[in-house]
């Protein structure tokens, strides 16, 4: 797991049992999300940059959800 933490330094900074931690990193990795598909869904109009912002966004999301695992994970452990 701490292999992790470079790729994911939201993450990171959750602290084991603290809610108040946890619940920052998820509302961060959530308004980020929400903020790139509102840019996709903008760009997503337009042909050749739609396909490209498309797929980004797509990778972007898998990132934060993991990014939203890996806090749930750190939250969790002892």
């Amino acid at each position: 797991m701490e292999k992790l933490y470079p790729y994911f330094p939201l993450s990171k900074s959750v602290r084991p049992g603290d809610l108040k931690s946890l619940l920052l990193s998820i509302l961060i990795y959530v308004v980020a999300d929400i903020v790139l598909g509102v840019v996709a869904g903008i760009l997503g109009k337009i042909p050749l940059v739609g396909l490209l912002v498309g797929l980004a966004a797509g990778l972007l999301g898998l990132y934060f959800l993991i990014g939203i695992v890996v806090s749930i994970i750190k939250f969790a452990a002892k």
